[in-house]
């Protein structure tokens, strides 16, 4: 839980009253090159009349595109008087690390979604964190962060809920998740959720949604129109965007991922992939091969699938190391 003492950062624009208006987050950032400079995270409020209050956030990481630029279009575009509620939107919540084109940021090598840990005082990435968590998460109704696989991570495009102790805010989340709209709905068990976005939001037993849209790096044009339709469905599903919902061309395969699911690399070397995105597996099936780069007599060492599903996300690039994610396989809910 948040920390109750009063962030370090301030609003350039207020935070209550009707209107559409923009302004930043600024941030005190002392170093050898500034010695009174800040760091200034652009910030968009949407409000009109009573309604949900919903926070949107892009560019946790900061080698993922696609919530910046579809959020950053929606601040702009979207028509005020379509709007029941309040609407924050933090296109690029991370803006050190999106600057740099990189996971995390330049400053303190943090990671934005392990830094939610209440720390008004800790590092530049949990200080943004502290502000955004006291300031709008301790407002919001509803969350929806937008993530995609980055420069290292590839996924079949998929939005994202969690299976959650209380049964209720599960089934709120799954709903959310289907009106989202991506081609995969899954129900997620994450590995490590100290720190993140998501568990600041959930512990609140407030609705949270996310995504993984591609990765490698960049967009697609596929991505972005996901994307796109994603923010807008969620919007009108919580109640804060007066439109109708756009319908896939394909409705959201609803599915789940255990632990057992991720694929872990035991060898290091090239990498080649037998499995594409999307595809069907099952338990034993090889997936990968990995060649040890020092050694030509020896066979590749072979990666096999560890359960029954679809391939929804590897690893980009062509060489791995011992401990990197290597796959994530998802069956059906």
């Amino acid at each position: 839980m948040s920390s109750t003492r009063k962030s370090r950062a301030n609003l350039t624009l207020p935070i209550d009253g009707n209107g559409k208006r923009f302004g930043h987050i600024v941030l005190p950032w002392s170093r050898n090159d500034s010695a009174w400079g800040s760091i200034r995270i652009p910030v968009a409020i949407i409000a009109n009349g009573s309604g949900p209050t919903v926070l949107l956030t892009g560019g946790n990481h900061g080698d993922e595109f696609e919530g910046p630029i579809i959020l950053s279009e929606f601040a702009r575009n979207v028509e005020l008087d379509r709007v029941r509620g309040i609407v924050f939107c933090i296109p690029a919540l991370n803006y050190p690390a999106l600057k740099a084109g990189k996971r995390l940021s330049p400053i303190d090598n943090g990671n934005m979604n392990r830094a939610f840990r209440g720390r008004r005082d800790g590092t530049i990435t949990e200080q943004i964190a502290h502000f955004v968590e006291q300031e709008f998460v301790s407002r919001a109704d509803a969350v929806l962060d937008v993530h995609a696989g980055g420069r290292t991570m590839m996924f079949h495009p998929l939005a994202v809920s969690h299976k959650l102790p209380d049964a209720a805010q599960t089934q709120r989340a799954k709903q959310a998740l289907l009106a989202f709209g991506a081609p995969i709905g899954l129900v997620l068990e994450e590995l490590d959720s100290e720190g993140m976005l998501d568990s600041a939001v959930e512990s609140r037993g407030k609705l949270f949604l996310s995504t993984e849209l591609g990765g490698g790096g960049s967009t697609t044009p596929q991505t972005l129109q996901i994307a796109r339709r994603g923010v807008h469905n969620f919007l009108v599903h919580v109640g804060v965007l007066d439109a109708e919902l756009i319908a896939p061309a394909q409705p959201t395969r609803l599915m789940t991922s255990q632990a057992d699911a991720y694929i872990v690399c035991e060898r290091a070397g090239l990498i080649e992939y037998v499995s594409d995105l999307g595809e069907p597996v099952r338990r034993g099936d090889l997936l990968a091969r990995i060649y040890d780069i020092d050694d030509l007599e020896t066979d590749p060492h072979p990666v096999y699938a560890s359960a029954d599903g679809i391939l929804l996300g590897r690893l980009h690039g062509g060489i791995a190391d011992i401990g990197d994610f290597l796959s994530l396989i998802g069956g059906d809910a």
